[in-house]
């Protein structure tokens, strides 16, 4: 559902960047919400492409047609939206990205309503641990990998954050690409308050050791370290590659001779 929904906005993102389409962009958010409730709703591909079609007439502020309507409440008198015009260009493209034929071919995929978002949190968070800029031992990469998931475990049900009022605590987050405001809400501070468990559950495995800490450590039989090199071509006979060896610059009768 994410990946789906992430390709639909680039669609419409890159639609919206052409002139005389630039009213797309403000409307990226609001199609991008359809497409997610359609594939909730939908339990079929033709219940899916009836829903889905339904945006092309809503976005001209047609919300009642001849073989349907929408299925929203009706709308505030003083709604000051920017509708599309029917068939201009703008609708037009949009109606190329709603109605694409390879687009509703993998409709089937988004039925079942699964989405990845929670794994993808968590990956990120991983990154915050073991960023991709250093390069770790395998051993220190497993510890710090289980220390993100310590991390991610402990605070992904955070309570949001609420004023003296008992009022949620909103934030405003500007869009570059589809050039509108959105709102996102503030969650309770990280406590950390299981690193003191974690400290005391390393001290006392420190104290029952009975060896030093000062002391070579032996690969495990699955550390990738043991493996060496792993070239994915066979190295061929030296004389194979002497034979086929060119120095820069010079043909293939002074192959060993040096370019001054």
């Amino acid at each position: 559902m994410w990946h789906g929904a992430k390709n639909l906005a680039k669609k419409i993102t890159a639609a919206g960047q052409l002139s005389g389409q630039k009213i797309l962009l403000k409307w990226t958010k609001d199609i991008v919400n359809h497409f997610w409730f359609c594939c909730k709703t939908a339990e079929t591909d033709g219940h899916f492409r009836k829903l889905w079609s339904s945006v092309l007439h809503h976005v001209t502020n047609e919300h009642t047609w001849y073989l349907g309507k929408c299925l929203h409440d009706c709308l505030a008198d003083n709604n000051e939206r920017e509708w599309l015009e029917s068939g201009s260009q703008a609708h037009k493209a949009l109606e190329k990205i709603v109605l694409n034929k390879r687009w509703l071919k993998d409709v089937h995929r988004y039925l079942p309503f699964r989405s990845t978002c929670q794994l993808e949190s968590f990956h990120n968070h991983i990154l915050m641990y073991a960023s991709k800029r250093f390069s770790f031992s395998p051993l220190v990469y497993e510890a710090r990998t289980l220390l993100a998931a310590l991390d991610y475990n402990h605070h992904k049900n955070r309570p949001p954050l609420l004023n003296k009022e008992g009022q949620l605590i909103l934030r405003r987050q500007y869009q570059k690409k589809s050039g509108r405001w959105t709102v996102y809400t503030m969650k309770e501070e990280k406590n950390y308050s299981y690193i003191p468990d974690l400290q005391a559950a390393i001290l006392r495995k420190r104290l029952d050791s009975d060896r030093g800490c000062p002391r070579r450590r032996i690969l495990r039989p699955d550390d990738p370290r043991t493996l060496g090199l792993l070239p994915s071509v066979q190295p061929p006979a030296v004389d194979t590659i002497v034979e086929s060896h060119v120095s820069r610059g010079l043909g293939p009768g002074n192959t060993h001779q040096e370019n001054n």
